[in-house]
């Protein structure tokens, strides 16, 4: 842990030998997004913070203006022909940037769901796994591709490596009480006399009228798996194939997101994944499961938790692959270090939060060699506990030590206190925002007057007198993933806060146990469907009010004012952007040339509203379509918006352009209307300013005095400090978590409590 004095000096000696320009990263007159014509200066090889409120325009001076140059810049170093297959950078709005050196953004985007990532594979552990096997595993079985399941030589050839099948199940095909002719087949698309059904049912193969239990064993077998075959149906020949079979081919071999809502509802209920008979769900074939060390197979090694793979890989002592376990011991102690340790090498990558995403991404980078490279980081304290921001800091430290320049936004006054050099930004969000309050070390932000500064000290106090719950809603022997036997009370009523270290349970808890009960609504990160198209607007229903307003204005139909419908630009098909998908790369978007990013013709633009078109209104804040839109349902939505702590969010904002947060709050304020209600919230504190916690605290409160229950994951001591309830899992992650090592009031926990939570809560009140 670095101590406030040893930042101190440390940031009194960096600024001093930061004095020479080229040690200096110059930015010169940025305007992108909300940034007003702003210049600084960032020392080089340094730790510099960004912090201000959520949209103030920290991520658009550090992503979109410094670090996208970066990348732009490299990619011209390339040949015209090479650059023919790159994404198309534009240039960020700024005058001018200097001394830049190549940015690597390490942030919490998910790692996508390909089910043949995992976290062996994305830290390259696997595969120093795999070379040790193959050079030392009894009996030898070839070389270090027999051992993968991604490549034919190691994958089980029955589930060709994905370590689970694919099952039907058949009652959700169809309902053996009835005949076909009473439409027995409950699949889309196959209603009594469409054409799927009449092959079915004209094959001649069994009688349309008989109920399907009344079908004999062989007409039952050909009715759901018999392969395809040529037959005649009056005067036509069509190719007749068994239900099931059709369904797998209809269904198994499309991505889910592509396919129509009720078909994909249809998938989700049907087509279920099971672990595959064959394999056991290691992926891997006989051959590779054969091969063992120290009486373990690399399935079983990946299979363990990374803190105990790293304790059997020390216990290997082999000079044949010195090098290679040397390798493989660094990441495996470096994804304990960084608090992962409770993760296994076959965790699917798609499956890590955010937060956990990050962190393994970082691993890759703390084993490079690679010096003097800028590293930009997105909140790298996301979903940690107080005890793991110590371990995040010290990494941060360690890549700075190597000769980095590290660029970190972010809100947490623990990792603000250890940076060389902050950058406020403000005063606040949206176009209130996008100037720098602040550029200097610690000691100076403390006594700027800042928003930032005044909060850096802030505390929250404990409640001096909690509130009584209504009731409990019970949980009883809980197992769950790590859960060992789990029997809890949650009180209803009040606030209760679900704590503990990354990897304890909490989710497992929570999300296996009470969500999903009647009355229970969860306001999560996950990504929203269809999010590329959908914005705020459209998202909370407050484009069909506004398109209705247009449209009485203007005498003309409501549907002209959809971006998804006719009066969408022709060319972006309303999107306001095209988007290139690259096989081998990111996708890139760039601004529609024919509406300008618009997304509406030209002719939908000429109608106004208050003198504003439809595109001038979608590009506005919450904040200031508040002031616009002063009455009914519209006014309600926005009110409720507001109330979240989204005012500066812009309506027609694509939704995967939002952090996990800010789709956290904007799932809350759509539900806010219901009471008696229980609310789950998971990690509501991400991406919000210290000062915006506060705000979050009084609707929380709000939230309860209205007459529901609010259950909350988190790890933010103001949070804890201000719940009525506190439960919290550990001791520690993984094997060593599962347990609910305290339940009571916040009080009772800073008193008497034990846990790491206990310690940091106690440490946080007392100052």
């Amino acid at each position: 842990m670095v101590s406030s004095a040893q930042v101190s000096s440390s940031v009194s000696h960096r600024d001093h030998t930061a004095a020479d320009s080229h040690d200096l990263i110059q930015v010169r007159g940025a305007r992108e997004n909300n940034l007003k014509d702003v210049s600084l200066d960032i020392p080089k090889r340094r730790l510099s913070v960004f912090t201000g409120v959520s949209g103030s325009g920290k991520s658009s001076l550090v992503f979109d203006t410094i670090a996208a140059e970066s990348r732009r810049l490299i990619d011209e170093t390339y040949t015209a022909f090479i650059q023919g297959f790159m994404p198309s950078r534009s240039r960020p709005d700024v005058d001018a940037l200097h001394n830049l050196s190549a940015a690597i953004i390490v942030d919490q985007e998910r790692m996508g769901a390909n089910a043949r990532s995992t976290v062996g594979t994305v830290t390259d552990a696997h595969t120093m796994l795999r070379i040790v096997f193959s050079r030392i595993g009894v009996p030898h079985v070839g070389s270090a591709s027999a051992f993968s399941f991604n490549l034919a030589e190691g994958m089980c050839p029955e589930c060709e490596g994905l370590g689970k099948a694919s099952e039907i199940d058949v009652d959700e095909l169809v309902d053996r009480e009835l005949s076909l002719n009473e439409g027995a087949i409950k699949v889309p698309g196959y209603a009594v006399d469409s054409w799927p059904w009449q092959v079915i049912a004209g094959s001649g193969l069994f009688d349309p009228a008989v109920k399907l239990k009344d079908f004999t064993p062989e007409q039952w077998e050909d009715f759901l798996h018999k392969p395809a075959t040529k037959l005649k149906y009056g005067s036509n020949n069509f190719t007749y194939e068994g239900l099931v079979v059709r369904v797998k081919r209809t269904y198994l071999g499309k991505d889910r997101e592509s396919m129509q809502p009720s078909a994909r509802a249809f998938a989700d209920r049907a087509v279920k994944l099971a672990t595959c008979p064959s394999c056991g769900g290691s992926r891997l074939n006989e051959a590779a499961r054969s091969s063992r060390i120290d009486g373990r197979n690399i399935a079983e090694c990946s299979a363990m938790q990374i803190n105990d793979l790293a304790d059997f890989v020390r216990g290997i002592d082999d000079p044949t692959v010195g090098p290679v376990l040397e390798g493989l011991r660094s990441t495996l102690d470096s994804l304990v270090e960084i608090g992962l340790g409770y993760l296994s090498l076959d965790r699917e990558s798609g499956t890590l939060s955010g937060g956990e995403a990050q962190r393994v991404k970082m691993v890759r980078h703390l084993t490079s060699s690679l010096t003097d490279v800028t590293y930009v980081f997105d909140e790298p304290t996301a979903g940690l506990h107080p005890h793991d921001i110590q371990r995040m800091n010290n990494l941060l430290l360690q890549l700075r030590d190597k000769g980095n320049t590290v660029l970190v936004v972010e809100h947490k006054p623990e990792t603000i206190e250890i940076a060389d050099h902050v950058v406020d930004l403000g005063p606040g969000a949206g176009s209130a925002g996008g100037r720098v309050c602040y550029a200097g070390d610690l000691d100076g932000l403390r006594a700027s007057g800042t928003l930032t500064g005044r909060y850096l000290d802030h505390r929250v106090r404990l409640r001096e007198e909690v509130r009584k719950p209504s009731g409990h809603l019970s949980v009883e022997g809980a197992t769950l993933h790590n859960l060992r036997d789990v029997s809890v009370e949650v009180p209803l009523g009040v606030l209760t806060v679900v704590t503990g270290v990354a990897g304890s349970g909490k989710s497992s808890l929570i999300h296996g146990y009470v969500a999903g009960r009647e009355g229970v609504v969860v306001a999560d990160q996950s990504p929203i469907r269809g999010s590329r198209r959908s914005n705020p607007a459209t998202y909370t229903g407050l484009l069909d009010p506004i398109r209705a307003e247009f449209a009485k204005a203007n005498g003309v139909k409501p549907g002209l004012f959809s971006a998804n419908s006719e009066g969408a630009c022709p060319a972006c098909k309303g999107i306001g952007l095209i988007y290139t998908d690259l096989a081998m790369m990111a996708g890139v978007a760039s601004v529609c040339e024919e509406c300008e990013g618009k997304r509406f013709t030209p002719k939908v633009l000429t109608y106004t509203l208050r003198g504003k078109n439809i595109s001038e209104v979608l590009a506005m804040p919450v904040a200031e379509a508040r002031e616009f839109f002063t009455t009914g349902q519209t006014k309600t939505i926005l009110e409720r918006l507001a109330a979240v702590g989204l005012g500066y969010l812009g309506l027609g904002q694509p939704l995967n352009t939002l952090s996990g947060g800010e789709r956290q709050r904007l799932k809350l304020a759509i539900n806010m209307a219901r009471n008696g209600t229980t609310y789950v919230l998971d990690e509501p504190t991400t991406g919000l300013h210290l000062a915006d916690v506060d705000q979050l605290l009084a609707l929380l409160d709000r939230l309860v005095e209205d007459g529901n229950t609010v259950i909350v994951i988190e790890h933010h001591q103001a949070v804890m400090a201000h719940a009525d309830w506190i439960i919290d899992l550990g001791p520690g992650a993984g094997h060593d978590g599962g347990q609910v090592v305290f339940t009571g009031t916040p009080r009772e926990l800073v008193d008497n409590g034990t846990t790491l939570t206990a310690i940091h809560l106690r440490e946080y009140v007392s100052r």
